[in-house]
């Protein structure tokens, strides 16, 4: 059973100090790409729009080269799906690999604290500021710093919005002051969100609000990787002379700097065990690698390990091979299942789709040849993006034919209306309710096809 430990202090303020290493390198690498993909993906050009718009007054989303309609919203809870599945996966291996890198909680106040080092300093002169008087240095500090946070969190906003109406017109709007309600209200919104989770609620969001921090370890095993502290090797604690022989003087490899809680971005001490507070940052493993290797002692007396192997004193490899434990190969299998089905459901999608709406004012009527004749109402869905010509036929009955017009174009990414009226000859087949099938088929690429069942009523 592992073991879940408080934090020091909850209401104290956190002051985080900046830290450089290796995993600090890859957060930010994580920032980059996250913010680069938010920022930037709205802006790419495709087809004439761009790539990814979830437009919602005309019920469509794009998708680079896929355009999804109500009625792909199976893909929506795919997608979900597979997110839980990838969070009880990662969880299972490696913790919280998504708080500590990707969540957008951690990224937006990653960027945060990098504005508040830029304008009030690292962290020592940050708390010297905060206990200072106001002055107007101290004022002109804080509003540069407020303004920056602003600027961003707006940006942020208006970014959002910019995937469910397109980016620049949106710019265009702002630019002529013509933006409407429910867009000023939704730019505000994620806005001030943006502002208020990243500048002032940081590691609270974490600590009390993120459902996720409550639950996440349900899915933790001894075989899960996370950060953790070596207490064998470093207690007992206490200052030394640099290079001093810890052993001589009998005392662990911890000097006691608490430099890995002046890092922690949830303010706890990673001495104490594993906390609900760490989000997996790995900066006390940046922090504590530096300081050992200024004290000429090995590196990893806090490092990604996980229970079994600080007990058993087990290899890299043999952490590796325990990774792939029964749980963790059952949730593989059924992701990569389920992802590589939708992959291949995506890839062969037909980009057509058939309703056939029968007349509802009469069954059925006599022509003026005697012949017996049924309507109905044919709604193709196009979900290309270039016009297309489509033929249609019938069958399912001997004789069966199409009394009207065969083809009919549908623009791109619309949808079609067609009237279809079916006739047959009276005494062809026996009264009642008989099946037919409605083909629809681009008359350039047969390979676009659809076939729908429908109910031919003789009397």
């Amino acid at each position: 059973m592992i073991e879940i430990k408080p934090a020091l202090d909850v209401d104290a303020k956190v002051y985080p100090r900046s830290i450089k290493g290796y995993f600090q390198r890859w957060r930010w690498v994580m920032v980059g790409f996250t913010q680069l993909v938010f920022y930037g993906l709205c802006w790419l050009p495709w087809n004439g729009r761009q790539a990814v718009l979830f437009d919602l007054e005309a019920r469509r989303f794009y998708l680079f080269d896929f355009v999804l309609w109500p009625q792909d919203t199976i893909y929506l809870a795919i997608l979900l799906a597979l997110s839980a599945l990838a969070l009880f996966l990662f969880t299972a291996v490696a913790g919280r690999l998504w708080c500590g890198y990707t969540c957008p909680q951690t990224v937006y106040t990653e960027i945060f604290l990098w504005i508040e080092r830029l304008v009030e300093g690292d962290r020592p002169k940050r708390i010297k500021l905060d206990a200072a008087s106001w002055s107007p240095r101290k004022m002109a500090v804080k509003t540069t710093k407020h303004a920056l946070w602003l600027s961003l969190s707006l940006w942020t906003g208006l970014t959002f919005v910019g995937y469910f109406t397109p980016i620049r017109d949106l710019l265009s709007s702002v630019s002529s002051f013509s933006l409407g309600p429910w867009e000023i209200f939704w730019v505000l919104f994620y806005g001030a969100a943006t502002y208020g989770n990243a500048g002032f609620l940081r590691e609270h969001m974490c600590k009390y609000i993120c459902p996720y921090a409550q639950f996440q370890f349900v899915m933790f095993d001894r075989d899960t990787l996370n950060i953790t502290y070596d207490k064998e090797r470093g207690d007992p604690r206490g200052g030394r002379a640099k290079g001093a022989d810890p052993r001589s003087v009998g005392l662990g490899d911890c000097i006691d700097c608490s430099i890995c809680v002046q890092v922690c971005p949830t303010g706890i001490d990673i001495r104490d065990g594993l906390q609900l507070e760490c989000i997996g940052c790995a900066a006390c493993v940046d922090a504590c690698d530096q300081v050992m290797d200024k004290m000429g002692y090995p590196r990893g007396l806090i490092r990604y390990s996980t229970e079994n192997a600080v007990l058993m004193k087990a290899s890299r490899g043999e952490i590796i091979r325990r990774a792939f434990r029964p749980r963790v190969l059952i949730y593989l299998a059924i992701f990569l299942s389920v992802s590589f089905a939708t992959a291949w459901s995506l890839a062969t999608k037909v980009p057509l789709k058939v309703s056939v709406i029968r007349d509802r004012a009469a069954m059925s009527r006599e022509a003026a040849d005697g012949s017996i004749e049924n309507s109905y109402t044919l709604l193709l869905t196009n979900a290309s993006e270039q016009t297309r010509r489509y033929r249609i036929s019938v069958d399912g009955l001997p004789g069966l034919r199409i009394a009207d017009a065969q083809e009919v174009s549908v623009p791109a990414a619309a949808i079609g209306e067609a009237a279809l009226v079916l006739s047959l000859e009276q005494g062809a087949v026996g009264a009642g309710a008989h099946n037919i099938r409605v083909r629809v088929e681009d008359v350039a690429d047969p390979a676009v096809a659809a076939t729908e069942s429908a109910r031919f009523w003789m009397p």
